[in-house]
């Protein structure tokens, strides 16, 4: 990453992200070998055409899939991981060690020879299959034990904290017995804490998201609820003022999600996700199902919110024009790859992978003089890319600039990327 990052905090880091359905005899890769990181803070776009990956990849942050293989990363901590890749390199090295052995044998080696080569195979198989199943283990613990280490932490600092107040104050006294019952309800809430929810999601769709048998403070507040707080009185004025946050009023409380129009009820979206105190939100394409007016709306809204409570979120879009206005990086998916990750003004500026390049001529502008002489670039990754040898991966071509690609086109966005860089 380029030095402007180096002492920030990563918040979220994805690494090597797998997510694979099966269908049928078949295997759907959503999302193939994903990494990146969050820092705190900042709006990391996520963009690409409709099934490249992009919710899929929000929805297994969150926790919705058990992933495939790979590892998620929430303030350090491990709260996702899949085993697949593990159990894979288990069974290469099984059979790998067969085939081994095979070849020593049709080779003709004598059998001392063969008695040698093979304890020598078996043992470098044996410790293969000893690290992964260490892997294995070390992932399923990591997901079942994060929320109780989570909670624990919690537990352990609302104590600390009440042992200071009860010291300063007189048992029996009024002052007393109310710090007793703020005592109670801090530590039920801090025990049915998850580290999870410190991650929150809007959907893309603010209808389907919303239950329609509840009422608008009954969506809200059920967060808070589940968390283990009690006191209604205060459950409610939480309520208020978050309506209040997101632009709509109290007496919107009573009423139902379908009296409300498309961008009040993303607003309610948007109002349930914020009343947990997150660090972190995913943004799941909360505009796509508005009108423009509306859009800007709530991307105004989503931008207030950021500078008011520091929220750090990732906004998975498809429409490159709002996500260059609102993101501070920007990440390209296609077929579920990340095939481009930059700066949001160096990717407009200049993009690098061709398909990176083909989403950015689609973008229409205002302007009819312009769009009569726009060219769309048309993106086939057959014509684009040789990958038959020389395989790709995602490199760094540039400081915080990366494209997947392989030796010989990395070398070439190098050379591109120098040339742009010498002419500024």
């Amino acid at each position: 990453m380029n030095n402007t990052n180096e002492n920030r905090e990563v918040l979220l880091k994805v690494d090597h992200l797998c997510q694979y359905f099966k269908m049928g005899n078949k295997e759907l890769k959503a999302v193939d070998d994903v990494s990146f990181e969050i820092y705190r803070g900042e709006v990391f776009g996520l963009v690409g055409e409709s099934g490249c990956g992009k919710t899929t990849t929000g929805r297994s942050i969150i926790k919705l899939y058990d992933i495939t293989s790979g590892d998620i990363y929430f303030k350090g901590q491990r709260i996702g991981a899949g085993t697949r890749s593990y159990k894979m390199a288990i069974k290469k090295a099984k059979l790998d060690c067969k085939e081994k052995i095979k070849a020593e044998v049709e080779k003709g080696s004598s059998s001392e020879e063969l008695q040698v080569l093979k304890s020598q195979y078996q043992s470098e198989r044996n410790a293969i299959i000893s690290e992964n199943e260490k892997l294995i283990k070390s992932s399923i613990y990591d997901q079942k034990y994060c929320n109780k280490e989570y909670s624990d932490k919690l537990v352990a600092e609302v104590k600390e904290k009440y042992q200071e107040i009860f010291a300063k104050l007189e048992k029996g006294s009024k002052e007393y017995e109310d710090a007793c019952k703020k005592y109670k309800d801090e530590l039920r809430t801090a025990k049915k804490s998850k580290l999870i929810t410190q991650i929150q999601m809007i959907f893309q769709d603010p209808i389907a998201s919303l239950n329609p048998r509840m009422t608008v403070q009954e969506i809200i507040s059920e967060g808070l609820v589940i968390k283990g707080i009690k006191d209604k009185e205060y459950i409610q004025q939480r309520v208020y003022e978050i309506l209040e946050l997101v632009g709509l009023v109290k007496e919107h409380a009573t009423r139902y999600p379908h009296e409300f129009s498309g961008g009040q009820r993303q607003r309610i979206g948007i109002a349930r996700s914020v009343i947990m105190n997150p660090d972190m939100i995913i943004a799941d394409e909360p505009i796509s199902a508005l009108d423009v007016s509306i859009q800007a709306q709530v991307i105004n809204l989503l931008n207030e919110l950021r500078d008011k409570l520091g929220l750090t979120i990732l906004f998975i879009a498809h429409d490159l024009s709002v996500v260059k206005y609102f993101s501070d990086r920007i990440g390209v998916m296609y077929y579920g790859k990340l095939v481009e990750l930059a700066n949001a003004e160096e990717l407009f500026d200049h993009p690098v992978h061709p398909y990176t390049r083909s989403l950015l001529s689609a973008i229409p502008l205002p302007d009819p003089v312009y769009e009569k002489k726009r060219v769309r670039i048309t993106y086939n990754p057959l014509v684009e890319h040789d990958y038959s040898v020389d395989k790709p991966s995602l490199r760094e071509i540039a400081p915080g600039h990366f494209v997947y690609c392989n030796n010989a086109e990395e070398e070439k966005y190098k050379a591109e990327f120098f040339n742009w860089k010498k002419k500024l």
